[in-house]
């Protein structure tokens, strides 16, 4: 019988391919862009797929889910830059995949240094709304007098920049394991769609028990507030 790994068998897996150093680093990132894969197909399930979610939420709870919106965006791109970070900032090292081009084989270390400098480029959007929006609020932008316009962030954006991100961790995969990663498609059970599919059938209750009030049909547990 098959059974998922736990997070320490799927470490110690990338140790004994790629030796200490290399395995705990790839690890750590890997399980980075696990996450933030994750992040970001929540994002897209509630707020990229089709028209008629975001009439379910704004029929729900319009603000809240706005501002669930803006924080996943804006962690998302945050998560980004990140993992594309230089190797160290303000005299702190970083987990960056910048950090994997000394310790892999000479045989990929100019694909894998390549690649990284795409990824950097791809995600350098990222870096500009962190640095002039996120992190910091710079001023001239934020009074609209004359600043620099913040570059184009999209969701094809993010999914190129996720792209390149991908292409550097699956190529060591590809060579210290024979195998790579599908990041896009590790979903959980309990995620953004769950909670679409309560929300519809909330709604549907919602309005039935109106249609009972209205009609002089309703139960007591209609006209009992909730202790929520």
């Amino acid at each position: 019988m098959s059974r998922n790994s736990t997070a320490e068998e799927v470490k110690q897996h990338h140790i004994d391919m790629m030796g200490e150093e290399l395995g705990s680093l790839y690890y750590s990132l890997w399980y980075e862009l696990v996450q933030l894969h994750s992040k970001w197909d929540e994002y897209i399930e509630l707020f990229g797929t089709k028209p008629s979610r975001l009439e379910l939420l704004n029929s729900s709870a319009p603000l809240f889910f706005r501002t669930v919106q803006d924080s996943l965006w804006e962690s998302t791109l945050i998560h980004i830059t990140r993992i594309t970070d230089p190797l160290k900032s303000c005299g702190k090292d970083n987990l960056s995949i910048a950090r994997l081009v000394c310790l892999v084989d000479d045989e990929i270390k100019s694909t894998i240094s390549e690649k990284i400098n795409v990824a950097v480029k791809k995600t350098k959007f990222c870096r500009d709304w962190r640095n002039r929006r996120i992190a910091h609020n710079d001023l001239s932008l934020a009074l609209d007098s004359g600043a620099v316009p913040l570059e184009p962030a999209s969701s094809a954006n993010i999914k190129d920049a996720l792209k390149s991100i991908t292409s550097v961790l699956n190529i060591l995969e590809e060579h210290y394991m024979d195998s790579t990663t599908e990041f896009d498609v590790i979903k959980g059970p309990y995620g953004a769609e769950a909670l679409l599919y309560v929300l519809d059938d909330g709604l549907r209750a919602s309005k039935e028990r109106k249609k009972r009030i209205e009609a002089h049909t309703y139960t007591p547990e209609d006209l009992t507030p909730q202790d929520l």
